[in-house]
């Protein structure tokens, strides 16, 4: 957990939520993405909310509606207004989520200058790489839910699956910007030599071809 905890930590951007032209919360797993793009929303920092997410083999089961739509059920439930929410249901990754997103915007006339980026805790850094790379000229304000990874893997309740997606995470960072997939990003030493002692262990389901 040592080494899980360092890929956490650096996933974390620190930026501070402000208001922005829209928030954009990207499907997965985790209904509390949904949750924190309502609480900012319902802040007032921005006036547009888009979720992203088709279905994925880790939430085709509880999420059989596609992402994107549970987590527009999930905020409309939290006081979200529906006629403020849009559904982007095709995207299967994280470039998808951007591109697509940002196709239905531009469809829908909305003028977009900055972006809340809502992800999972543990993929902050990755959301930011890509949307710096398919959505020039925005800025990106990246938010997640504020918690410990303890507290995460006790909210989902699947330590190897958290643990299998950090190392994705952290592994995209490395091989994608070659790939055109994000921007490139300085991976520290030791974050490396974490993540490579967590692939040796066998936390590798979500790992990619190089």
């Amino acid at each position: 957990m040592e080494d899980a905890q360092l890929l956490w930590d650096f996933q974390q951007m620190g930026h501070t939520a402000r208001p922005c032209s829209v928030i954009v919360g990207l499907g997965s797993h985790d209904l509390g993405v949904a949750d924190v793009a309502a609480g900012l929303y319902l802040r007032g920092l921005a006036p547009v909310v888009v979720f992203t997410g088709a279905t994925s083999r880790t939430t085709v089961e509880r999420m059989p509606r596609g992402e994107a739509e549970h987590y527009r059920e999930r905020a409309v439930e939290l006081g979200v207004p529906e006629g403020v929410v849009l559904v982007e249901p095709r995207a299967r990754h994280t470039g998808e989520n951007i591109r697509f997103s940002r196709e239905l915007l531009a469809e829908r006339g909305v003028d977009v200058a900055s972006v809340l980026l809502v992800s999972k805790p543990y993929e902050e850094r990755r959301a930011y790489a890509t949307a710096r790379r398919l959505w020039p000229g925005v800025e990106v304000v990246c938010a997640s839910a504020p918690m410990s990874l303890a507290a995460y893997v006790d909210s989902i309740q699947d330590a190897r699956l958290v643990l299998d997606m950090l190392v994705g995470a952290v592994q995209r960072l490395m091989v994608y910007p070659a790939q055109g997939f994000m921007v490139a990003t300085d991976v520290p030493r030791p974050v490396v030599a974490a993540f490579e002692r967590l692939r040796d262990q066998g936390f590798t389901s979500r790992l990619v071809a190089p």
